[in-house]
């Protein structure tokens, strides 16, 4: 009887703990996203870029290796590293100018932040969670 009682307990123990990593995961999620939100209104595209690349770590977590979003996620990345430099200005002196690449670097960003935004959902960590068996008819 004792051991019963005592296995109950740590099952317990096990709900309470999952519940509170998922409220951490959700509270540090929430927190990269307004920083990434605040980084991207700024302009600041390293910035947003590290925030989402942190949001990716958690998310990509939970996804399987090599798998299809692990493959989205290194070709939206092999895309926008391929711009160059996250810097507005590119060159020095005299001859420094405004990046032309920024445009490119802001839809690529863009594309990523509502990838990982969809993913989250999709994962049940976000705003709107997604059930694929749930349909639109009532």
């Amino acid at each position: 009887m004792t051991w019963k009682k005592n296995f109950n307990a740590e099952v317990e123990d096990d709900k309470s703990s999952k519940i509170n990593a998922a409220g951490l995961i959700n509270t540090s999620l929430e927190k990269l996203w307004l920083e990434a939100y605040g980084s991207m209104s700024g302009g600041s595209y390293h910035i947003w870029n590290t925030k989402l690349d942190a949001i990716w770590a958690i998310l990509g977590g939970d996804e399987k290796e090599s798998g299809d979003v692990d493959k989205k996620m290194n070709d939206l990345n092999l895309e926008l590293y391929s711009l160059g430099s996250f810097n507005s200005k590119v060159g020095s002196g005299f001859s420094q100018k405004s990046n032309p690449n920024n445009s490119m670097q802001y839809q690529f960003l863009l594309k990523k932040s509502l990838f990982l935004r969809r993913l989250q959902n999709k994962q049940g960590k976000g705003t709107a969670y997604e059930n694929e068996d749930d349909d639109d008819f009532d």
